[in-house]
């Protein structure tokens, strides 16, 4: 073993505020192999394959790059005192200090490292270094913490909650602001909103509520995803969770960065008042909500008879005072409804006449059975472009 090599392995056994880090496995099976016995040839060639496997299984070559993000992204004690607007004792810093020293050496370790102290001349697996300084962008990250978050909160943007935990989704909701149309002024009141949530001042709770397929649910995660670089971030939640809102609101209280709580598909059905569940939850925690937080929520016009709808919206209506912004996403009328898909034809790449266009969106409406709407036209700009293909 040289003498670099040496050196971080003693490094790596006084490793502290970063110790959270042998749980990826690029980087436990790297300080294997920073460790291994070069005189043991058949057991450091196994230690050497193990760590490049692993990184390959990461979809990249690239060893920099990939410690940089996984240290970025680290959710440790130091992090979560800056998070939380304290400031980390002097002994923390000069550890911190020098855990990223350590760090910095680590991401620029070459195959030629390992491989020059070897009596071995035969094939070995490579990957790549870059230009990284990782301690100025650490350094960075604390300074903006308010916009880049920490751990799971800094990795991911949307979140749902589950068994009493605020957990990622893997797989969030792509959409964006550019690709909605229609609803300008509903959404201009959203987005406002939201940027004074963003800006730190007295942001309103906001009930949407309309028909079924006007783009509700995809106002509030476009809003979020045109955010996140910001600071946001959204936890869903279902109706059968409004009693976890205050603990929800408990553990976001401290962090700096700002959430819409999410709760999608409100409803007055029989047997499932959402509505009168979320008024008392909202009655309950007018006074505990954080500033950073605020609640979006959506509620689709009843189907069924008017009676029953008149009940609905008569609660609905009683939820505007808890809210403070109540939009309205009615059907929209057969002009909008043409602007609407004629918009969609432009950015799907859709080449038609504008006439046949137009008849073809007002017939899929009427056959199809759903009435007119941004989901509706959505449907139909898909179903010409498969047509076509």
């Amino acid at each position: 073993m040289n003498d670099k090599l040496i050196k971080l392995c003693r490094s790596r056994d006084l490793v502290a505020i970063f110790r959270g880090l042998a749980q990826d496995e690029v980087f436990h099976r790297l300080m294997i192999l920073i460790g291994s016995d070069n005189r043991r040839l058949s057991s450091f060639l196994a230690d050497y394959s193990d760590f490049v496997s692993e990184l390959y299984k990461k979809d990249t070559v690239d060893l920099s790059s990939y410690l940089l993000k996984l240290v970025l992204e680290d959710d440790n004690v130091y992090i979560r005192q800056v998070a939380a607007g304290m400031k980390p004792s002097d002994e923390m810093q000069e550890c911190l200090s020098h855990e990223l020293d350590f760090l910095q050496e680590v991401a620029q370790l070459k195959p030629e490292d390992f491989s020059g102290s070897i009596d071995y001349s035969g094939f070995l697996p490579r990957w790549t270094t870059s230009p990284t300084d990782l301690i100025e962008s650490y350094t960075q990250r604390l300074d903006e913490i308010e916009k880049y978050g920490y751990g799971k909160w800094a990795k991911y943007t949307m979140f749902r909650f589950r068994d009493g935990d605020i957990i990622p989704e893997e797989y969030p909701d792509s959409q964006h602001l550019s690709d909605l149309f229609g609803y300008k002024e509903q959404r201009s009141e959203i987005i406002n909103n939201t940027k004074t949530l963003l800006e730190g001042k007295p942001a309103r709770n906001v009930l949407l509520y309309g028909d079924s397929g006007t783009g509700k649910t995809s106002t509030v995660k476009a809003v979020a995803n045109e955010f996140a670089p910001q600071g946001l971030r959204l936890i869903e939640i279902t109706k059968e969770q409004l009693g976890d809102i205050p603990a929800i609101f408990r553990e976001i209280s401290h962090n700096l960065l700002k959430f819409i709580i999410f709760i999608d598909d409100l409803s007055s059905d029989s047997g499932n008042d959402s509505f009168g569940a979320l008024e008392a939850t909202l009655e309950r925690t007018a006074a505990a909500r954080p500033d950073n937080a605020v609640i979006y929520a959506t509620s689709n016009r009843s189907d069924r008879d008017d009676a029953d709808q008149s009940d609905t919206i008569r609660e609905a209506l009683s939820l505007s005072s808890r809210f403070g912004l109540r939009m309205n996403f009615d059907r929209p009328e057969i002009d909008e409804y043409i602007t609407i898909v004629t918009k969609l034809a432009k950015s799907s790449g859709l080449i038609m006449n504008k006439k046949e266009l137009a008849a073809g969106a007002e017939r899929f409406a009427i056959t199809s059975g759903n009435g007119r709407s941004p989901r509706t036209a959505k449907q139909y700009i898909n179903y010409m472009l498969a047509s076509l293909r």
